[in-house]
């Protein structure tokens, strides 16, 4: 994972940054091409994830452009030596950062900020076929979401433990 802190420029009128250059994200070795744009609005307190793709895996370019989230990522390849290890960080509208998610990881975030929108750019297209979820509160796995009441949806409070899913080998 890549944290990506924009250069911000600011004057009397607002203020502007580059969100995406593929000449910037070559030299960091990041992906130059995204098929497609999500973008979600949630409630304060919401857990969305830990969302995967199996079969045509996705790399994601995450930010929140109003309010704040914890964005986490999980390493889900069981030959990784970071297997089941989780990494978090905030991303708000305040500090415009951006957090890159290799593919083979999945990932989820919780809202910090009432009405928190998060737009996020992925590698390849979402598949019904491939979609696949991890138990957000896996004991294995004990992310602190930094909430403490979450909402998740049906499919995120039913779905398997890191040791019972369908994962990732390398």
């Amino acid at each position: 994972m890549l944290i990506l802190e924009p250069r911000v420029f600011d004057d009397p009128r607002g203020w502007f940054m580059e969100t995406f250059n593929a000449d910037v994200f070559r030299k960091h070795g990041l992906p130059e091409t995204w098929l497609q744009d999500n973008h979600s609005t949630s409630a304060a307190g919401v857990v969305r994830g830990l969302h995967y793709q199996l079969i045509a895996p996705q790399g994601k370019l995450v930010r929140c452009i109003r309010g704040a989230i914890f964005d986490v990522a999980v390493d889900i390849r069981r030959n990784s030596p970071h297997f089941g290890k989780w990494t978090g960080v905030e991303l708000s509208a305040e500090n415009r950062r951006m957090l890159y998610i290799p593919e083979r990881f999945a990932h989820g975030f919780s809202t910090l900020a009432d009405d928190s929108e998060v737009l996020y750019k992925c590698t390849t297209l979402w598949s019904k076929e491939s979609d696949r979820s991890l138990l957000w509160n896996d004991p294995t796995l004990a992310i602190d979401w930094r909430v403490e009441t979450p909402i998740v949806s049906d499919k995120d409070a039913h779905a398997p433990t890191l040791d019972a899913a369908a994962l990732f080998e390398s």
